[in-house]
């Protein structure tokens, strides 16, 4: 992607009144070297719901794929073209990120990058092309296709040739369990 991702945080004076507290890049990028172009503009983590909306700090440390317990995360991720990876650099990628728990893949998977969270996830195509992977169908996605990820084991496959840009914005949840 060549344009910068650009956050600008909102708050208060010392007589209540709105003003910008911050105008520029996410002050957090993680990048995993095992997938060179991917990137993970951390732009907001709330550490609870509801959330508070002031004294919090800067919530962006990095802190793995899902957001905190009852909190939310919002982020920019670029992924690049997909290319040939190995089970053990796709471990490693998740590890890089902070979310080795997250990964899910085995020898029959339909990607090497299948993981699992649980959370729900808005991921909002803003370029590009993707295939969402399941377990046993895809879809394509593109420029303003919204999908709403609850829980499910998935991969985000990059066939098109060119990078990908998504928003994706994570809802701590909980697994129902039946029975």
């Amino acid at each position: 992607m060549t344009s910068p991702v650009r956050r600008v945080v909102t708050g208060h004076d010392a007589q209540g009144r709105s003003i910008v507290v911050s105008d520029g890049a996410p002050p957090v990028v993680i990048r995993a070297k095992e997938i060179p172009g991917l990137a993970f503009h951390e732009i907001w983590a709330t550490m609870s719901t509801p959330a508070a909306l002031e004294g919090e700090g800067e919530p962006t440390a990095k802190r793995g794929i899902p957001p905190p317990p009852n909190g939310t995360v919002i982020r920019i991720v670029d992924i690049p073209p997909d290319k040939p990876l190995e089970a053990d650099a796709a471990r490693a990628s998740f590890e890089s990120l902070g979310s080795s728990h997250s990964a899910t893949a085995e020898a029959a998977s339909p990607h090497p990058l299948m993981h699992k969270t649980e959370t729900v996830d808005y991921g909002i195509v803003l370029e590009g092309e993707i295939v969402l992977v399941l377990d046993n169908e895809e879809r394509v996605l593109g420029p303003g296709d919204i999908v709403v990820q609850r829980g499910t084991n998935h991969a985000w496959a990059n066939r098109s040739g060119r990078s990908c840009r998504m928003a994706f914005i994570l809802i701590d949840a909980r697994v129902e369990r039946k029975g």
